[in-house]
């Protein structure tokens, strides 16, 4: 997996301050998309160990909040080989920290409705993650005074509540 940059003390990727991996890589090509050179899968620099020890490292203090993997496409199906391995040394290294997951992909029908029975990582990936904000972006929606979110086609959807629900649940207060 390739990835375009990690940003460290990140605070738009999520609440609080954050480790944000931007992986490389994504199909959906949403019109005047604020990272359009990650749609390349070859972007970038390859991930490494080194890179994955840095995100560790980064996390350790007790003022980040929490780990945002983002892009890029991190859902694509290439992608989840690359990033499920660190969100699973994220979670057990960190384990009061959340993790959130920016996708293009619509969680009920293409992430738990198609990736969830034909992705073997996917449904670790949903079992580690606490967040994912889904939708593509879309420039006729965008708003500025939406929380965590480029369009108001997007969700905020609490990943564990929904899974043990069998619904998409909205988190609260950001909807």
């Amino acid at each position: 997996m390739k990835y375009g940059e990690i940003k460290y003390c990140d605070i738009a990727n999520g609440p609080g301050v954050r480790t944000s991996l931007f992986v490389s890589g994504c199909t959906h090509h949403c019109k005047n998309c604020f990272n359009p050179q990650t749609w390349d899968f070859g972007f970038g620099e390859e991930f490494t160990e080194k890179e994955a020890e840095k995100i560790l490292e980064s996390l350790e203090p007790a003022y980040i909040s929490g780990f945002t993997v983002l892009g890029g496409e991190p859902m694509e199906p290439e992608n989840q080989k690359g990033i499920l391995p660190l969100m699973k040394r994220v979670r057990e290294t960190y384990p009061d920290k959340n993790i959130w997951i920016y996708s293009g992909y619509i969680f009920d029908t293409e992430i738990i409705g198609k990736m969830l029975d034909n992705v073997p990582e996917t449904r670790k990936i949903l079992e580690l993650t606490d967040v994912i904000v889904d939708g593509r972006f879309v420039e006729e929606l965008k708003s500025l005074a939406l929380k965590f979110r480029g369009s108001s086609n997007q969700r905020v959807i609490d990943v564990q509540k929904s899974l043990r629900e069998g619904r998409t649940v909205l988190v609260e207060g950001l909807v």
